[in-house]
């Protein structure tokens, strides 16, 4: 048996916090890794000790196999966990664990490098009697050998990187007429992404479902499957939502493609966790696809139908122990689907998004599990994967599984960077998704149009907006108020102050009114419609409100002047005020720029056009709600415009006047 009480964890994000929780509730001391861009984020504070191995580039840090080997002989650490991605599927570090004497939790290099290869595991597969689809894998990788290949194969023929995976080096070609110009990019892009431009041909299989067996095996040469996982919901080969079992699933089914799914891992003496992946047809005729050497993205859906700890079942074998259980006892309850939110901006051709999360509030209830390594305030890096959280959720059946996870969805918030949160929602609430019957064209199908989702602010939301806007304005103007009289706030004086705020581009914008009508409750004006919006609670991100004696609560988030974000009933708006930026403000909040901080009343102003002010100097005088607020001058200069008068009703924001800085 090999022994060891200390695990170093080889990845970032939501992967090395669920490595670490595990490690740590089996009693193993942890230890993390991180790049100076990781320096404050989760699994670092989570790990017993942590080391910083390099810049943010993953080359230069996470995919650095020495830097990574010398933390471990640093603190000591016995063992070393990878996760997935990064290190976890590199034959050569596996094998630098070994000579270093730290233990690898994972297979053996032999496997790694036998089942990384499409064509060196589909020739193994096929030796193995595991069902393959028709195809070329030989080692003649020219031209006139892929081109006679295919040729008997027949079109369609997927082109695949024999090296690769996640769509890359992958084409479909549909005519023979197109293999040359598919084979030419195909090995490029495969040749830049991998290393490697070694192609196979496989014949392709139309609207099939993706369809994966979880298996694991241990030293004594015992190998179980857990069950299945549908990943059908692709989009460009990468996996939107996860469940389990498949929709589709019969129990003799799973019997043939686990035992088919075992055989594999037994062809290459697997030991850990690994996936065996298939593409089922319409007819239940399922073909081998490739095989996962690492714990999948998608393993909680597994751990939530069969309620076995996946992670520390690999560092149970990884001592050498046999596996906890045999294939009789593994049992599947219920249903479980995940998704992954990622920072995206499904508005831009799904392009990875960076950004600050302003607000991050995952949800909680009744079976749903959220695994993330995000800290509300933290910044998305564009180093990284976009992935921010994986939301799963667990039912007695399946659609209660599914409606679980909508509800989840809709209820989590991250605002400040765009996801692709709402297009998850649209996706679970699609008829086909809904009943069971999406395959891997289910994405093609149903999102021909750009944007997939219109984020189409509603009235409430323009209400809940401009009301977020007012109260902020009166928030600040409170903070640097100079005197008020007692017993009087709120009170306004017999001249009723209605605001008035515009959302939009200017060819649609929505010109909105709000009037106070007592402190906290609103009367709001969109076009014909008239809403009463009160404040009922409040706290720094979400707010309780009644909507024309409905309640309901609302997310939001005010990233800059004039704009804010509401999350209202699952669907994010943001809406920016055009009126802040008026009256030739076109560099407001600039040096010399002197604007309203609230709705109110300029009581005096003290310079005028071509007076010279100091830093720091009074220039005008506003009142609201019978409080006086002095506005000071940022910079010493000259005053060399004025844009209101004394004893008009100014908005928040609008600009009073202007200083030309001193040089």
């Amino acid at each position: 048996m090999k022994q060891f009480d200390s695990i170093l964890v080889a990845n970032r994000g939501e992967i090395a916090l669920r490595v670490l929780r595990s490690a740590q509730q089996q009693g193993y001391r942890t230890i993390a890794v991180y790049s100076e861009a990781d320096a404050r984020s989760p699994h670092v504070q989570m790990a017993d000790e942590a080391v910083m191995i390099g810049p943010a580039p993953v080359r230069e840090s996470y995919l650095d196999m020495d830097k990574v080997l010398e933390a471990a002989r640093l603190t000591g650490a016995q063992a070393i966990h990878p996760g997935y991605g990064f290190l976890s599927e590199n034959a050569a570090f596996a094998r630098a664990c070994s000579k270093a004497g730290i233990v690898f939790i994972g297979p053996s290099p032999e496997a790694i490098e036998v089942m990384g290869n499409k064509a060196a595991s589909k020739r193994r597969m096929l030796d193995a009697g595991v069902p393959c689809i028709p195809g070329y894998q030989d080692e003649d990788q020219s031209d006139e050998a892929l081109m006679s290949a295919a040729r008997d194969i027949g079109v369609p023929i997927m082109v695949k990187a024999a090296a690769g995976g996640g769509g890359r080096g992958m084409r479909l070609v549909e005519s023979l007429d197109d293999l040359p110009v598919a084979l030419a990019s195909a090995r490029s892009e495969a040749e830049n992404a991998f290393g490697s431009a070694e192609l196979i041909l496989e014949k392709a299989v139309l609207r099939p479902r993706h369809v994966e067996i979880q298996v694991f095996g241990d030293e004594q040469g015992n190998v179980i499957h857990l069950g299945e996982r549908d990943c059908s919901v692709q989009r460009r080969h990468q996996k939107v939502v996860e469940e389990a079992p498949c929709p589709v699933m019969t129990e003799a089914l799973r019997e043939a493609m686990g035992a088919a799914a075992v055989n594999a891992a037994k062809s290459i003496h697997y030991v850990g966790a690994g996936t065996v992946e298939f593409l089922l047809d319409a007819d239940n005729n399922f073909y081998f696809l490739e095989m996962n050497t690492r714990l999948q993205v998608e393993h909680p859906v597994t751990e939530m139908i069969t309620g076995q700890d996946l992670v520390a079942m690999q560092l149970r074998v990884a001592h050498g122990y046999p596996l906890p259980l045999v294939q009789e006892e593994v049992s599947l309850t219920g249903h479980a689907m995940e998704v992954r939110l990622y920072a995206e901006d499904p508005a831009n051709d799904f392009l990875p998004a960076t950004g600050t999360a302003s607000v991050w509030s995952p949800a909680g209830g009744e079976g749903i599990r959220i695994d993330h390594g995000l800290l509300e305030g933290q910044d998305i890096s564009p180093f990284y994967d976009p992935m921010v959280a994986k939301i799963i959720a667990w039912g007695e059946d399946r659609d209660i599984a599914r409606r679980r996870l909508l509800r989840a969805l809709q209820a989590t918030t991250l605002l400040g960077v765009p996801s692709n949160r709402e297009f998850l929602i649209d996706v679970l609430g699609k008829t086909a998704f809904a009943e069971g019957s999406a395959t891997t064209a289910f994405i093609a199908e149903h999102y021909t149009d750009q944007p997939p989702v219109q984020n189409v602010p509603s009235a409430l939301h323009l209400a809940l907006a401009a009301s977020l806007l007012y109260r902020a304005a009166l928030s600040e103007s409170r903070s640097v108020a100079v005197s008020v009289l007692p017993g009087i706030e709120g009170y306004s004086g017999a001249r009723a102050l209605r605001n008035h705020y515009q959302f939009g581009e200017e060819d649609k914008a929505v010109d909105v009114y709000l009037d106070e009508v007592s402190p906290g409750d609103y009367q709001i004006q969109i076009a014909d419609q008239l809403l009463m919006v009160s404040w009922v609670d409040e706290d720094k991100s979400s707010v309780r409100v009644s909507c024309d004696g409905v309640q309901l609560t609302a997310q939001y988030s005010l990233p800059a002047r004039g704009t804010v974000q509401v999350q209202l009933r699952g669907m994010v708006a943001t809406m920016t005020n055009a009126l802040a930026f008026t009256r030739g403000d076109e560099a407001a909040g600039g040096s010399g720029t002197i604007v309203a901080p609230m709705h109110g009343n300029l009581m005096s102003l003290l310079v005028s056009v071509g007076d010279r002010v100091e830093a720091g100097q009074d220039v005008a005088v506003m009142e609201a709600m019978k409080m006086e607020h002095r506005l000071c001058s940022p910079v010493a200069g000259e005053v060399v415009s004025v844009y209101a008068s004394e004893g008009e009703q100014i908005a928040s924001a609008a600009v009073v006047l202007e200083i030309a800085a001193e040089e």
